[in-house]
């Protein structure tokens, strides 16, 4: 990831207004803006956030303007629509 400026970025997490700072993670912006769960586990649907930060664990997957991806790998840029990932989506390979 890019260095971070102080340079502030918006883009929507489940159609709510999150802020960011230009090079800052999709899962570090979410985290600052308050928002820690990220999906629900597929058997008991318990909450699940952000556990490794670097990619290996996948706990941070979401929907960005409809395809899925790492928050934790993938830089926050303007206008992202990012959505929780739900149902088949969860299981299908990435």
């Amino acid at each position: 990831m890019p260095q971070m400026s102080g340079e502030k970025i918006s883009f929507t997490f489940e159609n709510q207004r999150c802020f960011a700072l230009r090079g800052q993670s999709i899962a570090a912006a979410l985290f600052s803006n308050g928002i820690k769960t990220l999906r629900l586990s597929p058997a008991r649907q318990q909450p699940r956030g952000m556990f490794c930060l670097m990619g290996s664990c996948q706990e941070c997957l979401v929907m960005v303007n409809g395809k899925r991806a790492l928050a934790c790998k993938t830089e926050a840029s303007s206008d992202l629509e990012v959505t929780r990932v739900t149902g088949a989506v969860q299981h299908a390979a990435f």
